[in-house]
């Protein structure tokens, strides 16, 4: 008997650690919020915790994480630029589950799922181009400042929370009706100072900020390998000019184009804007030597029509009929006006296979690896000839970069 307890004694000390050391780190999680200790036995929030271990085990929880590998690095050091804590992080997660394509019935959006008032008063831009609420950085810039006014304004961070979800206005009179800003007084389901939805948002935040930092957690999970994962992968950003296409940059660079929407999410169409001074995209950072030595830049990158305004044209017809709105014809072709004149030539960026198939007379077709005569006539249903015809080809030679002119 004496041997066999010997034998267990390191298992039962080395259990005894690891529930020692993993409580200490769940108080530190607390402190990041402002939380008192005593929260840890919050019989809901230990409920969700829980219950979450066991489903998020098997898929939900990894999965964001795995798919959020590339930014997570980027996210943790805005916040810490901010002074914001780390967790917060899990107030992303909570939100949207690190997808910055996430849509709520109420119109708010993006990783941090900022409404579109509150975004714009944050300096995202949101047009016909760009919804910057789905920019990884931007919108963890904005919610950065968002947190920290709001922890400014009520001076706990666990209150940042709540008023992140439920707004500064609700929180603030929750606090008066109840006389105080403590959390457990501000939870109180008969009082309902504050809604049921807030009331479980910051038990959820800080549930899954507890699973984030429980090492032994994610060793049991076949996980373990984002636990160093996060810190070694990142972001770049890279400057491309008006109207620059992500399929080119795409294949310029050799990063999947899958891969460089998921960064991108903000671009509302395959082209970046067609703003003066260019736009920024993101690449993933072991890819930025690759744009540095292959990317170059090119005049025009999409596809797209040269329009010849005739008798009765208005934007809006030309719009409509090529599939985008007027107001991009306007900025594409730097119109300070709606009206336009007899024969003027607009640039009509389609950035759409559909509308190209639809509209395919007069389109400039920009000649890549690997291209052909007769892959290309087949894409656009021109005839070899015609092709050959209308660029004054001797024979069926045809060279990379070459810009060719498609019409019957």
């Amino acid at each position: 008997m004496k041997y066999f307890l010997l034998l267990l004694l390191p298992f039962l000390l080395s259990a005894s650690l690891n529930f020692t050391s993993n409580h200490t780190k769940e108080i530190s999680v607390l402190e990041s919020f402002d939380i008192e200790a005593s929260f840890l036995y919050d019989p809901i929030m230990n409920e969700m915790k829980n219950s979450n271990m066991t489903i998020y085990k098997d898929k939900r929880f990894f999965q964001a994480m795995n798919d959020a590998y590339l930014f997570i690095p980027a996210v943790k050091s805005i916040l810490a630029k901010h002074d914001i804590p780390a967790e917060f992080l899990f107030l992303a997660m909570a939100e949207s589950h690190f997808s910055a394509k996430a849509y709520s019935a109420k119109s708010a959006s993006g990783l941090w799922q900022f409404m579109p008032e509150t975004g714009k008063v944050y300096g995202l831009k949101i047009d016909e181009y760009v919804d910057e609420r789905r920019d990884l950085i931007k919108s963890t810039e904005a919610a950065a400042k968002h947190l920290r006014d709001l922890h400014d304004k009520f001076g706990k961070w666990y209150l940042a929370a709540i008023a992140y979800n439920c707004g500064s206005g609700r929180l603030s009179r929750a606090i008066e009706a109840a006389k105080s800003n403590d959390l457990n007084t501000l939870l109180d389901p008969k009082k309902m100072y504050i809604p049921r939805e807030s009331r479980l948002y910051i038990r959820k935040i800080v549930a899954l900020a507890i699973m984030g930092n429980d090492e032994q957690f994610l060793l049991k999970s076949e996980y373990e390998h984002l636990l160093n994962r996060a810190n070694a992968y990142s972001i770049s950003t890279v400057r491309v000019p008006r109207g620059e296409s992500l399929k080119r940059v795409s294949k310029l660079v050799g990063i999947p184009l899958g891969e460089l929407q998921k960064l991108n999410r903000h671009l509302k169409y395959d082209f970046v804007p067609p703003y003066f001074d260019g736009y920024d995209i993101y690449i993933p950072y072991i890819k930025l030597s690759d744009f540095k030595q292959k990317y170059f830049e090119e005049e025009i990158q999409n596809i797209y029509k040269v329009h010849v305004v005739r008798g009765g044209d208005s934007l809006y017809d030309i719009g409509k009929r090529y599939g985008v709105s007027y107001k991009m014809i306007m900025d594409f072709n730097s119109l300070k006006s709606s009206i336009i004149s007899l024969n003027q030539k607009l640039i009509i960026p389609i950035d759409n296979k559909a509308n190209v198939e639809k509209i395919n007379k007069g389109i400039y077709h920009l000649v890549k690896k690997g291209d052909t005569l007769e892959s290309i006539s087949k894409a656009y249903k021109i005839s070899i000839k015609s092709i050959q015809l209308t660029n004054k080809l001797k024979g069926n030679m045809i060279r990379e970069g070459e810009r060719l002119i498609l019409h019957e």
